[in-house]
């Protein structure tokens, strides 16, 4: 007789990093079903590539949650539905604290009322701000410099809370820089507007940029230009379900950083990606960014010897490799 698949809500699941998800779980035996308001998410991954229930709908939508959790024997959360435009988040910051943490904290009260206690959190290295020691520590000092990374820490708090209150169970992973695609080319990343260093590169090599822009090439880093921590979304991925089993298995609430523990410059992105594509990649030197760090490396010792994450995909050229197969069959 087959075992009964759990189901697993994913909020944010047509996303990048969440529809990623759903796949890694439903490969692992789970049934996952999405929550999405599709605001920046896909409706055509959700129910035509991924083929899983979608509802559309708002995490902020009590009346609505209470249903889902009516309607379906959920045996966990996992939550990506957060916005995460860094620069959006100083111009509009009632916009990020009512989605972020709102939306958050209305979600975390309404598994509480239907006794769904196993939480999966994304987080963000954001909340540790600038970092005085490299590579990142889960245990260093936590002083975010925009309402993004403080968004979430402000969740980080309460699920800390909630664990002592009502015995909530969470595992929140805070993530480097997110990048690549599905190696198998069935899911990659598809933002509007796109903000990240390596689509915006290989979007370059496609024609569809002109160039690409260098904020700063002064920095005291090798070769004057940021240096951070790019991690494959598949990797990604996995570690939410090393988390959810952890949780589902009976671990405690912790912290995990999500990162490959080295970082790799703007300019080495650009020219990997020259050679990966073949193609010239204009690059315009800008100044630097204000509150941009001129590293951001994390360390992720502790998921590897607590979760037994092991990332498959660690190299720059793989990172880029999966990208650019999936740009050139999204955008050609």
């Amino acid at each position: 007789m087959s075992q009964v698949k759990q189901t697993v809500l994913v909020t944010g699941g047509a996303g990048y990093i969440g529809s990623h998800a759903v796949l890694a779980l439903q490969r692992a035996g789970y049934n996952p079903i999405v929550l999405d308001n599709l605001v920046y998410g896909h409706r055509e991954i959700v129910e035509k590539i991924l083929q899983v229930e979608l509802i559309a709908g708002d995490t902020n939508d009590r009346a609505l949650l209470d249903q889902l959790f009516a309607t379906h024997q959920i045996a966990a959360v996992m939550h990506f539905a957060a916005y995460a435009y860094v620069g959006e988040s100083v111009t509009a910051p009632d916009k990020y604290y009512r989605n972020n943490f709102t939306g958050t904290l209305t979600l975390l009260e309404a598994m509480q009322a239907a006794s769904v206690k196993k939480f999966v959190f994304s987080s963000t290295c954001a909340t540790y701000g600038v970092p005085h020691t490299i590579p990142i520590p889960e245990d260093h000092d936590q002083n975010p410099i925009n309402p993004y990374g403080a968004s979430k820490l402000m969740v980080e708090r309460v699920l800390s809370d909630f664990d002592v209150a009502y015995d909530f169970k969470s595992v929140w992973f805070r993530y480097f820089n997110a990048a690549g695609a599905d190696p198998g080319g069935l899911l990659g990343e598809d933002h509007n507007p796109e903000t990240h260093l390596i689509p915006l590169v290989l979007l370059t090599a496609l024609g569809r940029r002109e160039s690409i822009s260098i904020y700063g090439t002064d920095y005291p880093t090798p070769d004057g230009t940021c240096i951070r921590d790019y991690i494959h979304v598949s990797d990604l991925a996995s570690a939410h379900v090393l988390g959810l089993q952890y949780l589902l298995e009976g671990g405690k609430s912790d912290v995990f950083n999500l990162g490959n523990g080295k970082g790799f410059s703007v300019t080495e992105v650009i020219e990997t990606a020259k050679a990966i594509t073949g193609k010239e990649i204009k690059a315009v030197k800008c100044d630097r960014r204000a509150g941009d760090p001129p590293a951001l490396v994390g360390s992720s010792d502790k998921a590897r010897k607590i979760l037994g994450w092991c990332p498959e995909y660690s190299n720059l050229s793989d990172i880029l490799s999966h990208a650019w197969q999936w740009h050139q069959q999204r955008h050609q």
